[in-house]
């Protein structure tokens, strides 16, 4: 994610596949709902506020985000 100067990398998630792994940034300079970074493997991303991650971390710790994708996919 070299093309943005101003992101600060925060955590990259590596399952060591060698095909890019998601990542996590901080952009200070961004509007506060954007200011989380979350990259992809395709370098695909997207732009959350704080508050948003703390809402996901939050549904994950929990159990809510697993119990969700598991009724999404019909388990």
């Amino acid at each position: 994610m070299s093309d943005d100067a101003r992101l600060v990398p925060v955590m990259q998630f590596c399952c060591h596949c060698h095909c890019g792994c998601p990542e996590v940034f901080l952009a200070p300079d961004a509007p506060e709902d954007r200011r989380v970074v979350l990259t992809d493997d395709f370098g695909q991303r997207i732009e959350i506020s704080r508050d948003q991650l703390h809402t996901l971390l939050e549904h994950g710790r929990n159990g809510a985000l697993e119990t969700a994708l598991d009724a999404a996919a019909g388990r």
